[in-house]
């Protein structure tokens, strides 16, 4: 085994290989960008090591860097996490000529999965089943469309190279398979420097499912399933394990096919075989194909550890330390029911736009496993992927399960930045995932109500009011009344909205919050009663705003009579950053007129880009920026003259 190892990665997988390596006793070295210099798991680690700047291309993107870090503080190995250059094969290639051990699988076997054209090929040759498509070397217009209709529509084009849903689209006919594929073609070629495509026969009723797998190089076993079917923008939301409906010949089925693909190849450590499966007729073992093979240990790893009672990093560093595989496929079984939910900063009302914010307060609940990346007072930065955290949580069964992940989620207390929080709970409360109904169109069936944002009661307007006061806790003030009870005006906002909650004291903390016409009696602790029933809420402060968490959480604007309001006189005509990023293009220029809906300029925050449109029609009158131009949230970009 190991003495020492180096963790080439940030946030809550840096994190969690810390954990592991204090189990089994390695000293372990951190590395980081400046604006991570004193992240969570900088503080947790044994060693750090500065890699320069915030952008991943200046920081967790050089090799020579990290290797370097690798070698001056004697690490003898070096743990990639997941994104950044854990599937890059030239990296694999430089840390073992440096003498190092890099803890996952061969740069050959990284290549042979790297691309899905090839991939996709060679899985069929190893006699694993594979959608029906397309994937040859003529990538013309006129070859791929009449690849298309051979195939019949729908279709799937999709990039070869990368993955997250980018440049991937759904064509219904053949009128729009041109246009579907200069996007596709565009995107693929703008997040991958690669625009080759294949195509791929559209599965009607998908779902995701994928399989575990783990090699020491020669033989491979299967840590079952994962079903990954609850996703939006094909993002991954809400993972579980395993699979709801898995009948045993389906999981023998999937099983044998994963592990054939990782034996095929040579595969030595942690991976993962994903698969569409078409479950119009429920599961059958003639119905799943192969997808990507994802040559590394995924987010959702941790349910599959939950049920298994496998710890998959360990399992990494002791098959990468050149021992056998842990166990065989015979002594390896399924205990219970796990999920795993992404808890993101994110507005899910606006199309999932991801948020930043400092994390004013953060509370994860007692029984459930967080593993995050972050604290209270941290940043979320416009530079990394926008994840706070991922819950997962463990039952007999699914029902039971799944009703702690409900738990879970309200009970979860963060503030500081908007979030899905509201969101997760919707999903995980939905009446067709309850009951096992899922595949990778639920959440785009039921987007409008899921992502609907929750409204604060009067009662919890009530509370948030005692607490912009303060009055949540005790005061001294309030038994210095004598003929009448002491009362405060306190003035809240709430997504716009102006709310003024009139607050009496009626000592021993005793309180009569009048909003409008409504009037309710609250009485403070321990605990909250409102009008005399209990309510299971709590108060938090910070950054401007009273948050109130009580199943949701509620963020209500304090206003500062002091304040002058920045924005005023604002033409409504500009258009202003969202959110702190790079500007990638700008698609106009003073002068030149515009309809509404047009693209105006592309912002790239959070590893995604974001096209800001015109909000109506108009002629430009000024254009702020230029390509490449680093920005902050609200910088106005474009300005329309006034109508």
């Amino acid at each position: 085994m190991f003495h020492k190892i180096l963790i080439a990665n940030r946030g809550e997988i840096a994190c969690r290989v810390i954990q592991t390596c204090r189990k089994l006793g390695l000293r372990n070295v951190a590395v980081h960008s400046d604006v991570d210099a004193n992240a969570l798991h900088v503080e947790m680690a044994d060693e750090a090591v500065g890699l320069g700047g915030a952008a991943p291309a200046d920081s967790y993107l050089r090799g020579d860097a990290i290797i370097a870090a690798a070698q001056a503080t004697g690490a003898e190995a070096i743990h990639p996490g997941y994104g950044f250059l854990s599937e890059n094969p030239d990296f694999v290639e430089a840390v073992n000529a440096a003498g190092l051990v890099f803890i996952g699988p061969s740069a050959e076997a990284i290549r042979k999965m790297g691309l899905k054209d090839a991939a996709k090929a060679l899985m069929e040759a190893a006699g694993v089943p594979v959608v029906p498509g397309y994937q040859g070397d003529d990538q013309s217009a006129a070859r791929l469309a009449k690849e298309a209709g051979r195939i019949g529509y729908p279709v799937l084009t999709k990039a070869v190279a990368g993955g997250g849903g980018k440049g991937m689209r759904k064509v219904d006919a053949p009128g729009d398979f041109d246009a579907a594929l200069e996007a596709a073609r565009s995107e693929a070629q703008k997040a991958f420097g690669n625009d080759r495509v294949l195509i791929e026969k559209w599965v009607n009723t998908p779902r995701h499912i994928e399989v575990q797998i783990f090699g020491d190089g020669t033989r491979a076993v299967h840590l079952f399933e994962r079903d990954c079917s609850l996703q939006r923008r094909h993002q991954k939301v809400i993972e579980e394990a395993p699979a709801p409906g898995m009948t045993p010949e389906m999981r023998a089925a999937m099983g044998n096919a994963a592990t054939r693909a990782a034996e095929a190849i040579g595969y030595a450590g942690a991976g993962t075989v994903e698969f569409i499966v078409d479950a119009g007729e429920g599961l059958r073992p003639d119905r799943f194909y192969f997808m990507e093979m994802n040559t590394r240990l995924q987010v959702e790893h941790p349910v599959t550890e939950a049920i298994t009672g496998v710890d998959l990093v360990e399992w990494q560093l002791r098959v990468a330390a050149g021992e056998g595989l842990p166990e065989a496929q015979g002594d390896l079984s399924i205990t219970g029911h796990a999920f795993e939910a992404r808890l993101y900063a994110e507005d899910a009302s606006a199309g999932f736009l991801p948020q930043t914010g400092r994390l004013s307060h953060l509370r994860f609940p007692d029984g459930a496993r967080a593993e995050t990346g972050v604290r209270a007072g941290d940043v979320i930065s416009p530079w990394y992927d926008p994840m706070i955290a991922k819950l997962v949580v463990h039952g007999p069964t699914r029902a039971l399960a799944l009703r702690a992940l409900e738990q879970a989620l309200a009970a979860t207390q963060v503030a500081g930045t908007v979030t899905n929080l509201a969101f997760l709970r919707k999903l995980a409360t939905h009446e067709g995932f309850a009951a096992g109904e899922v595949d990778t169109g639920l959440i785009d069936r039921n987007l409008d109500a899921l992502v609907a944002v929750p409204v604060p009661c009067s009662r919890t307007r009530a509370l948030a009011a005692l607490g912009a006061l303060g009055l949540d806790k005790a005061q001294w003030q309030e038994g210095l009344h004598l003929w009448a009870p002491l009362g405060w005006t306190q003035p809240l906002v709430w997504k716009g909205e102006e709310i003024t909650a009139r607050v009496e004291a009626l000592g021993a903390g005793q309180f009569r919050v009048t909003i409008g016409d409504v009037v309710h009696d609250v009485a403070r602790g321990p605990g909250w009663r409102i009008d005399g029933a209990p309510v299971g809420a709590e108060i938090a402060r910070g950054d401007g705003a009273v948050h109130v968490f009580w199943g949701n959480a509620y963020s209500l604007d304090v206003p500062d009579p002091l304040a002058v309001d920045a924005a005023a006189g604002v033409a409504a005509g500009t258009i202003e950053a969202p959110m702190p990023g790079l500007v990638k293009a700008v698609h106009v220029q003073a002068g030149q007129a515009v309809a509404e809906g047009a693209a105006m300029a592309v912002l790239e925050a959070m590893k995604m880009e974001h096209t800001l449109v015109a909000a109506r029609d108009g002629t430009v009158a000024e254009v702020l920026v230029r390509a490449g131009d680093q920005v902050e949230a609200g910088a106005a970009l474009v300005r329309l003259e006034e109508e």
